[in-house]
């Protein structure tokens, strides 16, 4: 511990001060990102929608095609592929996966003792110029190949305003296994009912530079049509 006697929870009870207050955080029960990412020099606009009940979906469109990454319907996870413009369903254990994370909505940093997990201050860094604290959540463990993994997520959190401005974690499967994935947050914007969030977030390996997608809103509990989320290959 630092002199200053600084501990985890204060770090993370002086971020949500400071992004809106763990009360208003508590009443999200789902959002909507409306954003946009570049790609070969293309602007691609992109829908993601996450619900308390762990209902996930990430909408894309590409040449006039819609297409989506990543949902979770509450049972399977599937994508549309690229190459077969058909919805396919994911790996048991990515949905699995998934399921041990339920609970982590709208923030694992908010959530954390509830889900079991625990949280320390490990040290100090500096991340993009910015002087952090470190902070190390452990997580349930992810199946990875049938085995359980250590599910670990380092938050940098910005000595000044306490807000996280990268969180890493590593990867356990496919070619970049061992690699770190790094997600950066910056552009803390305040949205509906006086909350704030980054709209603007990078992802990608260390290394080896990242995607980024630029908000254009943030909506706070919107009106969602549950079937978005249904998986749509089944139908008959």
């Amino acid at each position: 511990s630092n002199a200053q006697g600084t501990t985890a929870s204060e770090i993370v009870d002086n971020y949500f001060e400071n992004v809106g207050g763990r009360e208003a955080w508590s009443k999200i029960e789902s959002f909507q990102m409306n954003a946009s990412a570049d790609a070969q020099g293309m602007t691609i606009p992109v829908t993601v929608i996450n619900q308390k009940d762990g209902k996930t979906i990430t909408k894309f469109t590409v040449q006039g095609m819609e297409m989506v990454q990543g949902a979770f319907d509450g049972n399977d996870m599937w994508s549309i592929s690229f190459m077969t413009q058909k919805p396919e369903k994911g790996e048991s254990e990515d949905a699995e996966n998934i399921k041990r994370t339920i609970g982590e909505f709208p923030d694992p940093l908010l959530t954390w003792k509830e889900m079991g997990y625990s949280l320390e201050l490990d040290g100090e860094d500096t991340k993009e110029g910015v002087d952090c604290y470190k902070l190390k959540m452990t997580k349930k463990p992810q199946l990875v190949e049938g085995e359980e993994k250590d599910n670990i997520v380092y938050y940098y959190m910005d000595k000044e305003n306490f807000v996280p401005i990268m969180q890493e974690q590593e990867i356990h499967s496919g070619q970049m296994k061992g690699k770190i994935a790094q997600t950066m947050f910056s552009d803390y914007q305040e949205v509906d009912g006086g909350l704030y969030y980054p709209f603007s977030i990078t992802s990608g390996v260390e290394g080896m530079g990242g995607q980024t997608i630029v908000l254009e809103s943030l909506e706070i509990n919107p009106e969602i049509d549950q079937s978005v989320f249904d998986y749509p290959g089944d139908e008959k």
